[in-house]
């Protein structure tokens, strides 16, 4: 297990990586724009994207991956079972002195190095995941922030020449990162805390319908744009309902 300390360098990044990076800001499809982005330089399977406030509270999650959506339900157990508190990186930042300006750093692990059984099943073993690299940015109010690509078992180890190109794109990771977290859904979120606080009994899946509702998407568009059927997008938004206590979009809206 290992972390290095990234440093503000000038370098030419190729204009559909950067577009596809900013292409999730404010979405919710910031971890699969992240892995377009990155699978046009390099071979990964899985991103993830967790932030977590200076309280302590986890305040983004996003998770994308190449086949189905099994990155979206291992991030549903990350989050259901906090592993947050045993991932080796956020544990990590947390303990960290508070810098006077944002830090970043590169972390890199293999699926051996996680210490706890429990999550070392839940979000690698049980998904074929060989290793994680990591940008890793902490702010001075204590926000932290950990953008993750993942190779299967079945590709190679991540090689020197896999950092150099991390390293490049780290800076636009981290400030994408920062920039969705200050997004106009952060903002209403932040506006309106018993309905943040409402959104977190939702899993992934149902505040990712919602968050399109709310964006003003009908069904019909939201299963288009996630890439799911129609009566998909029914199911889940009938169960986001009923666990929010609402029955209809003008009751959401009225939230």
């Amino acid at each position: 297990m290992k972390r290095w300390p990234l440093h503000a360098a000038d370098r030419d990044l190729a204009a559909p990586v950067v577009r596809d990076v900013l292409a999730g800001i404010g979405t919710a499809h910031l971890a699969a724009s992240y892995l377009a982005a990155m699978q046009r330089v390099l071979p990964v399977t899985f991103c993830t994207v967790f932030a977590v406030g200076g309280s302590g509270r986890i305040e983004t999650v996003s998770a994308a991956s190449s086949y189905g959506n099994t990155a979206e339900r291992t991030a549903e157990r990350y989050v259901a079972q906090r592993f947050d508190l045993l991932d080796p990186n956020m544990v990590w930042l947390a303990a960290r002195k508070l810098p006077q300006r944002a830090q970043l750093w590169l972390g890199h692990h293999h699926a051996a190095d996680v210490a706890d059984p429990a999550y070392r099943a839940a979000c690698y073993g049980d998904v074929g995941i060989r290793e994680r690299a990591s940008v890793l940015l902490l702010l001075p109010t204590g926000q932290r922030a950990a953008v993750s690509f993942y190779r299967s078992l079945a590709q190679p180890d991540f090689s020197a020449a896999d950092f150099a190109l991390l390293e490049a794109h780290a800076a636009l990771l981290a400030d994408a990162t920062a920039a969705h977290g200050r997004s106009a859904v952060a903002a209403r979120e932040a506006a309106s805390p018993a309905m943040a606080s409402r959104l977190l009994v939702l899993s992934l899946r149902e505040r990712e319908v919602v968050g399109h509702l709310l964006a003003g998407k009908t069904a019909k568009e939201t299963a288009r744009d996630i890439g799911i059927e129609l009566t998909t997008v029914r199911t889940h938004q009938y169960r986001a309902f009923r666990r929010l206590g609402i029955r209809t979009l003008k009751e959401l809206l009225m939230l």
